[in-house]
């Protein structure tokens, strides 16, 4: 693939993902009455706060780029926490798309994150 295609859809997966966790951070720090019904729902809202602010900075982690595996791991991390509250409390699989965009982007990004012997 010509390499400046490769560059931009990077560059838009990278927004696209981080987007969503800084956007969902600030829903959080806004207490937006849907966030709260749902964070109520599995017993976390007390903690809605540290929530937001926790996703706004792992995600400022993951796009700068000294920082983006450490933010890829604690992004991982934290929608990986929020899809198994999911799953156990039996409401919708929110957690999975921003996940799902944060491994693609990561990938496109450095391929060493997943294959260590990966030409880049």
């Amino acid at each position: 693939m010509n390499p400046k295609v490769m560059r931009i859809l990077t560059i838009v997966m990278t927004v696209l993902a981080a987007g969503m966790a800084i956007l969902s951070g600030v829903m959080k720090l806004t207490k937006s009455p849907q966030v709260m019904e749902s964070l109520n729902k599995v017993g976390v809202g007390s903690h809605v706060i540290e929530l937001g602010l926790m996703e706004i900075g792992f995600a400022v982690l993951f796009v700068y780029p000294k920082t983006m595996k450490l933010g890829f791991i604690l992004l991982t991390c934290y929608f990986a926490g929020a899809l198994a509250t999911e799953l156990s409390h039996g409401t919708p699989f929110n957690a999975i798309t921003p996940l799902v965009l944060i491994w693609i982007a990561a990938f496109l990004r450095d391929k060493t994150i997943f294959l260590p012997k990966a030409e880049v």
